[in-house]
């Protein structure tokens, strides 16, 4: 399975979307491919956040090695499934994907929690440290769900 998260700058929930999933895939013993991937240019080629970073590494996740990139309209092709991590990501994902491409591989990441609750994984971007473990929280919360939801998928 190949899997794609998807924020804003791809440098705060993205990444630790990124680093949760595949660090609950390998344990779970699944040969997943799982990237991320920004909508907008603003951060290409930058390592994550230093507190996604620092909370992912309070849980013994390593995300340091990570880039910022953009995701691409070929991403929707190549991807199994990709997770928007807030409405705005989901609406720039649309726009940048065209009018022919997969959108229903395209998915709110909290409706692996619940499908009609609040979609969007808060943005720790615009506050202090405190607001990274939280995001961390919830992230890890769906990356649970989808292990279990699609663990005994069939492997590409």
């Amino acid at each position: 399975m190949k899997i794609l998260m998807v924020c804003l700058g791809n440098i705060c929930r993205s990444p630790i979307a990124e680093g949760v999933l595949r660090a609950k895939a390998k344990a779970a013993g699944l040969d997943w491919q799982i990237d991320s991937a920004g909508t907008n240019r603003y951060h290409i080629g930058e390592a994550p956040h230093r507190f996604s970073q620092k909370v992912c590494r309070n849980y013994g996740i390593d995300i340091s090695q990570q880039r910022a990139r953009r995701i691409t309209a070929a991403d929707l092709e190549q991807y199994d499934i990709i997770y928007a991590l807030a409405q705005d990501v989901y609406d720039d994902i649309c726009a940048i994907a065209g009018t022919h491409a997969p959108m229903d591989k395209v998915r709110f990441l909290l409706e692996e929690l619940h499908e009609d609750g609040s979609r969007d994984v808060p943005d720790p971007w615009y506050g202090n440290e405190d607001g990274y473990l939280p995001v961390y929280q919830l992230i890890e919360e769906a990356c649970d769900a989808i292990v279990r939801k699609y663990g005994n998928a069939p492997r590409n």
